[in-house]
């Protein structure tokens, strides 16, 4: 019976590690190039064969990579730059193919490579007439034209108004396409568009491992080779020697097994028969116990960590009562999604509003990090931070958080999105909101938090326009793991600290940089990025930085303001705009702490009677920048910024 016993355990171990082996062998779809480590085929390889990311799907005997909700062909992939080839499906499949939407590359491990050329598509804009742009014929009428053209030809559009097109897109394409092409200029759009475009990928290698006949897959997340005769750290290990150990290691957990199967047998048979005993002498114990003695407590009623409704102070919504708050997270009610995940409106049975954020399930790894950092998060307690109201339990079949819900819109939708209307927010609501932001932000920071993602679409407004700061505790929920799949650092184009983004130190100063753009938002109206814009102002920062230095503040500042003909106004305007500069500093040790940033925000709120009425004596020669000596370097620096159209300017030094 033993010898049986042994024998099955070894035949059960081989055979599990022949049919891992033969999981993570390469594939494909029919077409295309062969699929293998890091990518791996849905539905047809183990998930363990490469990273989530690397997820392809067949479809029409072409696999197929998706990013950013669209489809692209993986055309080639070149294992040994470790880039790949993608052309979007839809060029391929429709009769007047359009890109919908820019192609985010946020949180993936893929980045675009100097093969690229940036591709832009503008739609419904007034008629123009060019050699180097490529008409869309087929969406094209007689007052208004769609086209595209490459990104470097933008420079001849100085007098074309693009702003008034109705939406842009931006594709890339390979400019070193193995396609037998002789002048792109003789080709449509379509066609350049067929070219695709190159990303190149960050995984572990997996060269050794293939060399010595295995193939890469993850355990337990982590990278392992595996062989014929089980898994290995790098690579395969072909001698006698390890054969033989492995196979000792197979009887030898046969012979374990057989004793554990043995002794779990008789300590079985041990309780039953004190069970039977227990039981006979039951009569006589319950005789025996005085009749004002309460029972004895249950130990399955008593429950470890979750008790009731709360887990350790934090409300636990269930699954089901939020699917139906969603209406089955209806797409009708998406409020908006990121990268963190979706949100959802919600109404609650006892008739709360909430904001139900689905979060996507490759942005945490452990659960009970998440209950425990959800855990802080419903600590704090801040008027101008959303409030978290709770989440679902850690046996959930998905992680839900759960929100107020703050109705009015974010301050993206009223200074350049679908609420902005002139007028509409006046000079004096924007240092509101502010003052506000920058509160929410120095209670984060004393409670040891950064936020890691402030921008003008994480800012809330109520309908007083009071701020509610949103995603205030994501980051520190779900921070970047430190692994060989190594991703750009969290945040949104536009908003991200160069410093951080450069070094990968994230510090409380990386909040102060992107809380400089919001306040260049809100002197501007304009959004953090635009690419219609030249190319040295794509990102507003740069665009605002350009202005101050030429001393054309009055040309970036919202005409709706009054810059012009309230002197207040622009004085109190021109220091915010000194504030944001300070702010945007490149060196985080030359940006303020946020805690000066408010204080800097209420001394120019407060009215100020020593200043004189008169205009001279108002715009005090035109209002130099950086009077308090902060530059863009520790040397000594010459700034002249003039805050109003007029000709004179004064010229300040600065020295560190």
């Amino acid at each position: 019976m033993a010898f049986i016993l042994i024998c099955f355990f070894t035949f059960i171990f081989s055979t599990s590690a022949s049919k891992t082996f033969k999981d993570c062998a390469p594939r494909n779809c029919g077409h295309g190039p062969v699929i293998k480590y890091p990518f791996w085929i849905d539905g047809v390889q183990d998930s363990s064969c490469g990273y989530p990311d690397f997820k392809i799907k067949c479809s029409r005997d072409y696999p197929v990579l998706e990013i950013s909700d669209e489809d692209f062909i993986v055309e080639d992939i070149f294992h040994q730059t470790n880039s790949f080839l993608l052309v979007s499906a839809a060029a391929r499949e429709n009769s007047c193919p359009l890109p919908s939407h820019n192609i985010s590359l946020d949180g993936k491990p893929f980045h675009s490579t100097s093969d690229n050329e940036d591709f832009l598509f503008f739609y419904d804009c007034p008629l123009v007439h060019k050699d180097y742009i490529y008409q869309l014929d087929c969406i094209n009428n007689k007052t208004h034209c769609s086209f595209a053209t490459f990104h470097k030809d933008l420079l001849e559009f100085q007098n074309f108004p693009l702003r008034s097109c109705r939406s842009s897109i931006r594709v890339p394409v390979c400019k070193n396409s193995t396609a037998n092409v002789a002048d792109l200029s003789e080709m449509s759009y379509v066609k350049i568009w067929k070219r695709g475009f190159v990303l190149k990928w960050t995984a572990q290698d997996c060269s050794k491992c293939e060399k010595s006949g295995g193939y890469c897959r993850l355990e337990n997340n982590e990278f392992v080779c595996s062989c014929s005769d089980g898994t290995h750290s790098n690579s395969c290990e072909h001698d006698d020697g390890r054969t033989r150990k492995r196979i000792i290691i197979g009887v030898c957990s046969g012979v374990g097994a057989l004793l554990l199967t043995f002794l779990v047998l008789i300590i079985c048979y041990r309780r039953r028969q004190l069970r039977r005993k227990r039981s006979h002498m039951l009569p006589y114990v319950q005789r025996s116990i005085p009749s004002n003695q309460s029972n004895p407590p249950n130990p399955s009623s008593v429950k470890e960590n979750e008790n009731g409704n709360t887990y350790l102070g934090v409300h636990l919504f269930t699954y089901k009562e939020l699917e139906e708050a969603t209406n089955h997270f209806d797409s009708n009610k998406e409020l908006g999604d990121g990268g963190f995940g979706t949100v959802y409106y919600g109404l609650l049975k006892d008739g709360r509003a909430v904001a139900v954020k689905r979060l996507f399930e490759s942005n945490f790894k452990r659960v009970e990090q998440f209950m425990n950092e959800v855990e802080i998060l419903a600590r704090l307690r801040h008027r101008n931070l959303v409030l978290l109201y709770g989440c679902t339990s850690r046996s959930s079949r998905e992680l839900l958080l759960v929100y107020e819900y703050v109705p009015n819109g974010t301050v993206a939708d009223h200074l350049h999105g679908k609420l902005a209307k002139p007028g509409k927010l006046p000079w004096s609501t924007r240092m509101k909101i502010a003052i506000e932001t920058a509160s929410a932000l120095v209670y984060l920071h004393a409670s040891e938090i950064i936020h890691r993602d402030v921008k003008t679409n994480n800012i809330l407004l109520d309908n007083n326009y009071c701020v509610k700061v949103a995603d205030f505790g994501l980051s520190r929920l779900f921070p970047l793991d430190v692994t060989h799949v190594s991703t750009a650092p969290q945040g949104t184009p536009g908003y991200v600290d160069p410093e951080y983004h450069q070094c990968y130190q994230l510090s409380d100063k990386s909040d102060v940089f992107s809380f400089g753009v919001v306040l260049v938002e809100l002197i501007s109206s304009m959004p953090a990025v635009d690419i219609t814009r030249h190319r040295q102002e794509i990102n507003l920062f740069n665009m605002a930085i350009n202005k101050i230095q030429s001393r054309t503040l009055h040309e970036f500042v919202d005409p709706s303001l009054g810059f012009e003909s309230d002197y207040k106004i622009q004085d109190m305007i021109t220091s915010v705009a000194e504030l944001a500069f300070r702010c945007l500093q490149s060196i985080k040790d030359e940006r303020p702490t946020m805690m000066e940033v408010l204080d800097t925000l209420n001394i120019i709120q407060k009215p100020n009677t020593e200043k004189a009425t008169d205009r001279d004596a108002d715009i005090s020669d035109d209002a130099v920048l950086l009077k308090n000596g902060y530059g863009s370097s520790p040397s000594s620096i010459s700034v002249s910024w003039v805050s109003s159209n007029t000709s004179t300017a004064t010229n300040e030094t600065i020295s560190s």
